[in-house]
């Protein structure tokens, strides 16, 4: 690998000697070639670039008088322990940089970095009281029936279903488990031609945004809402249309006149955990009718509806096909499995399946055939209860820990779910509120981001229970209060 550094443009103004030269420096000066390492002999560099060995000796000289390479006698050519210390114009005018350097940031059609996104600390297991929204505790799964479950998939039964290139299409086992376990909870009746399994949630979002969304395209979003899902349509459009949330959902009135595509958490809205009542889903699809426009229903915490029977999904009462619901796997299997689904139209699920093969083809078939085998050996279920039972244990002691230190700051969700919004006075910043939290060892989410406005109210923040245990949700929140007691 390190010869295939070195390689010469015979049609160059500069001499052999001077191009082994400069591409030796660089190769230095960019830590390529590390101190003390050797450099290929004068014999070996003499036959790999087709030039006399002489050209090589005189430039690997010239480089020893400079100070970047060492000659070892009987040994070889070696780069000097204090070679980065030399600076570049020291290999004389002939080794100056005279390349231009790409000025990337004109060439950029979009700069998703500009935009701002939720930061969550990658080592959030290290704190005693991470009220993280979106992790899961690892204590909860059962590891065993998984890797039995990827042993099976790994097997010479299932070989071609990890081992092939499916180019477009998806595991049809897990096709049928998603079918047959996953959507009727919902009230969604589907035929395989109207699924697509995604990369989670956000890909399938990315997916129908790219299909749908162009720069005249006005789009519906809630406020407070999802951030990523904003940030996806501000890449295509300009014409963004923030609709607030109030009890029962977004708000269906006449600023939805005239927007094209609509995009919702009704189930479990996203950060506030108001579900959308019955009559608003109805509202919904009423004006999404008289408005001609498409809606994404995003169902991202479908399998934590612990709190009696949930409302049908939105998709369960489309009569016009105008509703494409994106499920996720990450909040009940695992986050970092990736594994999502798009329920369409049979036309919508053909582009978005082409789309898809440009970016990624498929999801990775041992990940999805293991999924499948999982859901059909009942593990699936187990689990569902589990969680259900784990998460309704800390949904309540959460519920009397915020009445009793924050009361009337939050209420409790009725769907469910993993998390509370707690709206505090307003002169509670959040932001801080969450710096000196963590230094305390809690970590919580301000709400500031999930705004769509250029001042969002700061007095929001999250707190999520999936990733804590449920003995450690009062004493973090005791110590949540007491900081806030102390800062007032």
């Amino acid at each position: 690998m390190r010869d295939a550094l070195f390689h010469l443009e015979r049609t160059e103004a500069t001499t052999l000697q001077s191009q082994i030269r400069q591409t030796l420096v660089s190769a230095v000066l960019d830590g390529q070639l590390a101190p003390g390492s050797p450099v290929p002999s004068t014999r070996a560099m003499a036959r790999r670039l087709k030039v006399s060995r002489n050209t090589v000796t005189l430039a690997y000289q010239a480089l020893v008088t400079d100070g970047f390479l060492a000659a070892r006698e009987r040994s070889g050519f070696y780069v000097a322990e204090d070679a980065h210390t030399v600076h570049f114009e020291a290999a004389g005018a002939e080794v100056a940089d005279d390349r231009r350097p790409v000025d990337w940031a004109r060439r950029f059609r979009v700069q998703p970095t500009r935009q701002d996104n939720i930061q969550k600390p990658v080592d959030w297991r290290d704190y005693p009281y991470p009220f993280i929204y979106g992790q899961m505790d690892a204590e909860l799964f059962p590891i065993a029936e998984w890797r039995d479950c990827v042993r099976q998939a790994m097997g010479t039964r299932w070989l071609d279903a990890w081992t092939e290139d499916r180019f477009t299409q998806d595991d049809p086992m897990l096709i049928e488990q998603i079918r047959r376990r996953i959507l009727p909870r919902r009230g969604i009746s589907a035929n395989a031609d109207e699924i697509l399994v995604t990369l989670g949630a956000q890909n399938a979002l990315y997916l129908l945004a790219s299909l749908f969304v162009m720069p005249t395209t006005t789009v519906a979003v809630e406020d407070p809402g999802y951030p990523d899902v904003r940030n996806i349509f501000r890449l295509r459009t300009d014409q963004l249309r923030t609709i607030p949330v109030d009890d029962a959902g977004i708000a269906v009135d006449d600023r939805l006149v005239g927007t094209e595509l609509v995009f919702t958490t009704p189930s479990h809205q996203f950060p506030t955990t108001v579900t959308m009542s019955l009559d608003r889903r109805k509202a919904l699809l009423a004006a999404a009718h008289r408005n001609r426009a498409v809606i994404i229903e995003d169902d991202y915490e479908s399998e934590t509806n612990f709190c009696g029977e949930p409302y049908p999904a939105l998709k369960s009462l489309d009569r016009d096909g105008r509703v494409m619901y994106v499920g996720s796997l990450s909040k009940s299997l695992m986050p970092g499995l990736r594994l999502g689904f798009v329920v369409a139209s049979p036309t919508v699920i053909r582009e978005a399946r082409a789309l898809r093969r440009l970016m990624l083809r498929h999801p990775p078939g041992n990940n999805q055939r293991t999924a499948a085998l999982f859901l059909a050996g009942g593990h699936y279920d187990t689990l569902i209860h589990r969680l259900h039972r784990a998460y309704r244990g800390r949904w309540r002691t959460m519920g009397q820990a915020l009445n009793c230190h924050f009361p009337g700051w939050s209420r409790m969700p009725s769907f469910g779910g993993t998390s509370y919004w707690v709206q505090g006075p307003p002169s509670l910043d959040a932001d801080a509120l969450a710096v000196a939290a963590r230094d305390k060892g809690v970590l919580i989410e301000p709400g500031a981001i999930n705004f769509a406005g250029e001042v969002p109210p700061k007095n929001h923040f999250r707190l999520g229970f999936s990733s804590i245990p449920e003995d450690r949700i009062e004493p973090g929140i005791a110590l949540l209060a007491e900081l806030i007691g102390k800062a007032r």
